[in-house]
């Protein structure tokens, strides 16, 4: 349970008004949506932030959970919302009448005054090779979809879920892009449901973590937008100045291979931190500015990619706020546009404006994990990244110092669990050949992460690394 905590906002602190190429944000970045995450015990009400997404011109807001709190916020705004159904609801909503309880309870309950118009079933479910999750997917998608059937909301309510990059077999050239041949399976009957209901497909972008994990190879003009001599893509003579734009073509590389060439692509998370650790490269506020300043240039323009030039990106950045709860290295803690005192974080030509907070106090942590929106920090909801993976780094491994240690997967025990736990990459090179991690259940107390698990005590939630070699008989312990 994350702490809650009361902060007055002055109304002497100011809202900035952002300027690109001359022209206010409210004029042209209106059709740019944002994820609007919680995790963070600093951050301003909802009702607070109101004023501030109408100042900059959003249109669309990505939650990761439904916070009652934020939907009434934004009641009567106009403001489009996705909202999500955190992981550990997949197995429950199975069941019709649970599936429409929720559904009547955090979206039936907002409208019409709240513009809600889609839920995102689960966050980068495939990326975790965690079966008892993707098993749960479609099913769940399926369910929460019939619920709305049943309450007259599916005209207005589509169902999706989002994905991580991580889920392609190949990216290069765009188009040869294909799933993962293990996910075939698993993905064709998804895309079915996203033909039959007319649900668009989310995917996770992020070029900044290619180049974090190869900044020698990676030319950082080719991931900022920035004027460089590009690639081209021998099989349909494309030429590609950007890593995005290449990334979503090879998205629509993998869904045409499976006929789903028409199948409509949406942009869920992408963004670039102003601030990391030293090892985290090109995590600065100048990069920043050029990443999301250009990205949002390209939206505005209203132009394609390549290989779909006259279609519509619908990309959400993220994220509105610096979050300060969230585990792991600086850049974790750091892609917000703005910091939580609504200032910005960084300047894409800035100028200052007369909106100002109210006297209010901050909202609790919710986060992507808590539907109820009342403070608590959900583990299991968030996909984590690692360097050079393309999903986004919502819940990821603290940057603490710590020790290494080889210790049997299946004598783990809470006391070997300590704050402040790392993968090092060191750690990764020395074990190259790591086989699928194993799911474990320990004493009912451990969650699985796509190999990673969790436990939790009364006042905080740690990690731990478990990642089960050649024999699968050991593990890679990552202990503080």
């Amino acid at each position: 349970m994350a702490a809650t905590t009361s902060f007055p906002y002055s109304s002497a602190i100011f809202l900035s008004i952002l300027i690109i190429s001359g022209f206010m944000f409210p004029v042209t970045v209106n059709s740019m949506g944002i994820n609007y995450g919680q995790i963070a015990n600093n951050l301003p009400s909802p009702d607070d932030v109101v004023p501030l997404v109408k100042s900059i011109g959003i249109s669309k807001i990505k939650l990761y959970d439904a916070d009652p709190k934020v939907l009434k916020a934004f009641a009567n705004t106009g403001v489009e919302f996705i909202v999500g159904l955190p992981n550990e609801y997949l197995a429950k909503v199975q069941d019709p009448a649970q599936a429409q309880s929720w559904v009547k309870s955090n979206v039936q309950a907002h409208l019409p005054a709240t513009n809600i118009t889609c839920i995102f079933v689960g966050n980068e479910v495939l990326t975790f090779n965690d079966t008892s999750l993707s098993n749960n997917l479609l099913p769940a998608m399926q369910s929460v979809h019939t619920a709305l059937v049943g309450l007259g909301l599916d005209k207005q309510v589509t169902v999706t879920t989002a994905h991580s990059l991580s889920i392609l077999q190949t990216s290069y050239p765009p188009s040869a892009g294909a799933f993962r041949r293990d996910l075939t399976g698993c993905i064709t009957p998804i895309l079915n449901f996203h033909a039959k209901t007319g649900s668009p497909f989310l995917i996770n972008a992020y070029p900044y973590f290619a180049y974090k994990s190869n900044p020698k190879q990676v030319p950082l003009e080719y991931v900022l937008f920035q004027p460089n001599s590009g690639s081209l893509d021998p099989a349909t003579n494309l030429h590609y100045d950007n890593m995005l734009f290449a990334q979503i073509d090879a998205v629509y590389s993998a869904l045409g291979s499976l006929g789903f060439k028409k199948l409509p692509v949406h942009i869920s998370e992408t963004g670039w931190p102003s601030k990391g650790d030293e090892d985290e490269a090109g995590a600065t506020p100048e990069n920043a500015k050029k990443y999301n300043g250009n990205l949002i240039k390209l939206i505005c323009q209203k132009k394609g990619t390549p290989l779909r030039p006259g279609s519509d990106l619908n990309i959400y950045v993220f994220a509105l706020f610096n979050e300060n709860m969230k585990p792991g290295p600086s850049s974790e803690r750091n892609f917000g546009l703005f910091k939580p005192d609504g200032s910005p974080a960084y300047s894409i030509g800035l100028s200052t404006g007369n909106i100002s907070f109210g006297n209010s106090n901050s909202s609790s942590s919710s986060g992507s994990g808590s539907s109820s929106g009342q403070g608590q920090v959900n583990p299991i909801s968030n996909g984590w990244s690692p360097s050079g993976s393309s999903g986004t780094p919502y819940l990821s491994i603290s940057s603490a110092p710590a020790t290494v240690r080889e210790i049997p997967c299946d004598w783990l025990d809470c006391d070997d669990v300590a704050a402040g736990l790392v993968v090092d990459e060191k750690l990764r090179a020395k074990y190259p050949k790591l086989l699928q991690i194993r799911s474990q259940n320990l004493k009912g107390r451990w969650i699985n992460r796509r190999g990673y698990l969790g436990i939790r005590n009364k006042d905080n939630y740690y990690l731990f690394i478990i990642q089960c070699l050649n024999n699968n008989s050991s593990g890679l312990g990552v202990g503080g």
